[in-house]
């Protein structure tokens, strides 16, 4: 498991280009909630949940689909959304996720880690410990 400094994190979330026009930021909890929450805050824009599970704390899926636990939180006015978790590998909680988001709603993919060109960090191989969560 190869550790990251929240510094390191915060300098490469700083130096990203997020798309222009985003009314609010809605997280995958739960790993997603940290990095949600960074991203609104470097955004200035508000913060939504959707809770969902799916895979353990060894990053094996737990069922075939992600699960949704909780309602869907209503966007309200917003109409462009940045739709973020923790890690990408292979997508299935963020579709999940963007299928309970409303069609209408413009919903752009950002993740911290995995190998997509909407990850902030894509130089790391294997899991990461994240500074947030206790190993």
């Amino acid at each position: 498991m190869t550790p990251l400094a929240f510094e390191a994190i915060a300098a490469r979330l700083s130096r990203w280009r997020f798309p222009a026009g985003i009314d609010g930021v809605v997280g995958i909890a739960t790993g997603g909630i940290v990095p949600a929450a960074l991203v609104a805050q470097h955004l200035s824009v508000g913060l939504k949940l959707i809770a969902l599970n799916y895979r353990d704390e060894a990053n094996e899926p737990r069922c075939a689909q992600p699960r949704q636990l909780a309602p869907v939180p209503d966007l309200g006015e917003w109409r462009r959304v940045l739709l973020v978790d923790d890690v990408w590998v292979s997508g299935a909680s963020w579709r999940a996720a963007r299928a309970l988001l409303p069609a209408e709603v413009d919903v752009q993919p950002f993740v911290f880690k995995g190998k997509t060109d909407f990850a902030l960090i894509t130089d790391v191989d294997g899991c990461v410990a994240w500074p947030w969560r206790v190993y």
